[in-house]
């Protein structure tokens, strides 16, 4: 019975201090403590085992109990004294509590005072100063009374001088007056309902409509539509008028401009008709000289009749160039036939030269409110035709002057395009013109290459950009930049179009038509003539043809970067919206193709030329080689013709390293595979025989990685992907050597070595192995059941089949090896 109480007592004494992490934690950081009892995952079973891990330590059971009960009791006496210290604070809070109260009603019935004597205060302030809030109304609305009243004696006043002054056409007192009768009766605008102010406001309306209609009758008057005799010049009565004009609608300073421009031009219309003799291109500068005459004429007539602020000059000016590039336009379609490209750029040239005189002249102002419609600016607005004033009126100057680029003017005229975007629709004239001429260049460029020949060698022409390649460019630059100037919508991707045909055929006839021509005549050549030819009788180019094709790689580089820079500044010469119409990455490709079958011809000329010492090794007599000696002949004869030809080429290719980089790779790649099926056709071979080979190998591995700095004086590390490539490609041929030298017996041991050595799956190598060590069928046989056998089981593949690899040796096991085989070898020789 006991037992369950004490049970029961512990269990709610487990619920009652059952703390959740967050106080425990917090416990733990305020009271860090040790004591296995302190944790709150305490479990008394696995404490009381700590105590007496064995039977034998529970002969200090006494102990262990009573300094367990000196704890508990200390705890009570903890306990106990924090219980009797908290027995008066309840207390001591109630009593706290009651005088912060007390003080807080203390707060509030001082505040209440202070609010009440505030409100006192302001009624007192109120009373004192309600008659002088009185006083100021009034005085203010006295005041606007008077205002009132001064306005409405000025506008019946001025309402009655305007009326006046109307009669009697007084425009310079009327145009001051109307100002301010105007302004005087926006006062009014709140009071338009009285009759009295409505009434003013409408009799101020008709002598503003009165003066509109009698102003223009004295402009009709004193200039009379086309056919009457004009007067003699302008008037005081007029000028002010305008002055007038100005204060009244907008419409009749309109009206008065437009009539007094039409009337200004009308005989202009007549001269220049289409019949008329002088209104045909070649006579276009007549046009611009008489209206140069009739500004002057206005200038000295009636500069001052006009307000300097309506630039009547300029909008003058304005509409001359609207009707004119109407005129030229309907001319233009009738005469089509008749347009030459001369006589079109001379046009044009006139043209633009007289816009860009207006730009200096004017600023442009009226462009948008004038009459007559805005012009369309072009996005580039430099003019490629301008030229001094001294000889625009020249018109007998040379022809070939028409087609040089002129200096160009500054940007942002916005006079640029006014008149000469009526020769847009006919710039199929100056298309079909450069098309022609640039055909007749490339033409010229073929012929001046068969007359001069390729560069010759050990000259600066060697490798150089050939200079047509320039040529091109810069007329290619030139009829951009002129184009632009026209247009910068149609006609420029018109001209792109010829660009890129002409990109191509130079491509195809300069620089692939001129590629030197590979032979195919090998046959009748001995062992011995092979290992004893001379120099420079084995390449199948020459000097000049090896310097004709770098110069054909180096004019294509320069070709490809040139073209790309063509596309970026016709894109940016043409509109936003025909952009993407510019596209020159098929002429690029063309460029890289020429570039691409340049390294590859050189690659082949060297590559023949190594052919005959391959097949020299290959028939050698391996299997009767006594001793290792010095390199072999084949190698000295390869070594020959690389120190030949490689010099030369990276000598021409000097501006263009990468493309020198890449022939070296690809001849690299082209050459030790070649080398390995030589080398499997050495057979049979004898051990001596193999490290003859072996040391062979090693040299051609040594020039090779040489290669690109071969015969240099400036010395040059090797780029890393080409290093990388020979050292792989001259390992695996080691590799075969070093299997080769290796003796069959064992056999388990020696196809265990194959394994090791190539990582080569394939029994077809493995047959060649075997060759070349000149085994037996029967041998063979046997071998190769025991490669098969041999062979790790592969990892199946993603597609189920099997997919064999083998780790390759180390560098640092390959470097190892071959300076064992170089000691090897030294032994033998000595």
């Amino acid at each position: 019975m006991m037992e369950d109480e004490e049970l029961e007592f512990v269990e709610d004494l487990e619920a009652i201090l059952h703390l959740t992490p967050e106080v425990q934690l917090a416990i733990e950081q305020v009271f860090p403590s040790q004591d296995p009892l302190d944790r709150a995952d305490f479990n008394a079973v696995e404490y009381i085992n700590t105590l007496f891990p064995t039977e034998q330590s529970l002969a200090n059971i006494d102990d262990v109990v009573n300094n367990i009960r000196l704890k508990i009791r200390r705890l009570d006496d903890n306990i106990r004294t924090v219980v009797r210290g908290q027995t008066n604070v309840g207390q001591d809070g109630r009593q706290a509590l009651e005088e912060a109260q007390k003080a807080i009603q203390q707060l509030f019935g001082k505040i209440k005072d202070i609010k009440d004597k505030a409100e006192k205060s302001e009624q007192m302030v109120k009373e004192i100063t309600r008659d002088i809030k009185q006083l100021d109304h009034a005085k203010r609305h006295l005041t606007t009374s008077i205002t009132t009243l001064n306005h409405l004696h000025m506008l019946a006043g001025g309402v009655d001088s305007l009326e006046a002054m109307t009669r009697k056409r007084q425009y310079g007192e009327v145009a001051n007056l109307l100002q301010g009768v105007v302004n005087v009766l926006e006062h009014f605008q709140k009071y338009m309902g009285i009759p009295q102010i409505r009434q003013l406001s409408e009799r101020v309306k008709a002598a503003q409509s009165e003066l509109g209609t009698q102003i223009l009758a004295d402009f009709e008057e004193t200039f009379p539509a086309q056919g009457s005799k004009k007067s003699g010049g302008p008037s005081i009565v007029l000028r002010d008028a305008c002055l007038v004009a100005n204060v009244l609608d907008p419409r009749i300073k309109q009206e008065i401009i437009k009539k007094f421009i039409r009337q200004h031009l009308s005989e202009y219309l007549v001269l220049f008709q289409e019949n008329q003799d002088v209104a045909w291109l070649d006579k276009i500068d007549r046009r611009y000289a008489w209206i140069k005459r009739q500004l002057v004429d206005y200038e000295e007539k009636y500069g001052r009749m006009f307000p300097e602020e309506w630039c009547m000059t300029e909008r003058i000016a304005v509409e001359f160039c609207h009707i004119t590039r109407t005129e030229l336009a309907k001319l233009m379609r009738t005469r089509a036939r008749e347009i030459e490209v001369k006589l079109l750029l001379f046009a044009i040239q006139r043209t633009t030269n007289f816009e860009g005189l207006l730009a200096k002249r004017f600023s442009g102002c009226t462009l948008n409110d004038g009459p007559g419609k805005k012009p369309e600016t072009p996005l580039e607005p430099t003019n490629p035709f301008l030229e001094d004033e001294s000889g625009e009126d020249n018109i007998s100057e040379k022809d070939e002057d028409l087609d040089r680029p002129k200096k160009p003017k500054a940007p942002d005229n916005p006079f640029h395009g006014i008149v000469s975007k009526c020769f847009e629709p006919h710039l199929y004239v100056y298309i079909e013109s450069q098309d022609k001429n640039l055909g007749e260049l490339i033409d010229r460029f073929v012929a001046d290459f068969r007359a001069q020949g390729p560069p010759k060698s050990g000259t600066d022409e060697g490798g150089a950009v050939l200079p047509s390649c320039a040529d091109l460019f810069v007329y290619y630059k030139k009829c951009m930049v002129q184009c632009s100037q026209l247009s910068t919508g149609e006609p420029m991707i018109a001209l792109s179009t010829i660009f890129q045909k002409y990109l191509r055929e130079y491509a195809w006839k300069i620089l692939s038509g001129n590629l030197p021509k590979t032979s195919t005549n090998s046959g009748g050549l001995t062992i011995s003539s092979l290992l004893k030819e001379k120099e420079g009788e084995v390449a199948k180019f020459t000097m000049e043809e090896l310097c004709l094709i770098c110069s054909i790689l180096s004019t294509a580089e320069y070709c490809l970067a040139t073209t790309q820079q063509l596309e970026e500044k016709l894109k940016e010469k043409v509109d936003k919206s025909l952009m993407e119409r510019i596209n020159l990455s098929g002429e690029m490709d063309t460029f890289s193709t020429v570039i691409s079958n340049s390294i590859q011809l050189l690659v082949q000329d060297l590559d023949a030329a190594c052919d005959p010492a391959l097949t020299a090794m290959s028939k050698m007599p391996w299997q009767s080689v006594e001793h290792v000696g010095d390199q072999s002949p084949y190698v000295t004869s390869v070594i020959m013709h690389i120190k030949q030809n490689v010099p030369i080429i990276r000598d021409n290719l000097a501006s263009t390293r990468k493309y020198f980089t890449q022939f070296c790779i690809k001849f690299t790649n082209s050459f030790i595979p070649k080398f390995i099926n030589h080398l499997f056709r050495c057979k049979p071979i004898s051990m001596v025989g193999a490290e003859q080979l072996l040391l062979d190998t090693h040299s051609l591995k040594t020039i090779l990685l040489d290669l690109p700095s071969i015969g240099s004086q400036v010395v040059r590390k090797a780029p890393a992907s080409y290093t990388k490539i020979v050292v792989k490609g001259m390992t695996r041929a080691e590799m075969i050597l070093k299997v080769v030298m290796a003796p069959h017996e064992p056999s388990v041991v020696f196809v265990d070595n194959y394994i090791k050595l190539l990582a080569d799956s394939n029994p077809e190598t493995f047959q060649k192995i075997l060759d070349m060590k000149g085994l037996k069928r029967s041998e063979q046989s046997t071998m190769l059941e025991l490669f098969r056998q041999r062979l790790p089981t592969p990892p199946s593949g993603p597609d189920g089949g099997p997919s064999l690899s083998f780790s390759a040796p180390t560098p640092e096991q390959e470097s190892s090896r071959i300076r064992k085989l170089e000691k090897l070898i030294k032994k033998r020789i000595q």
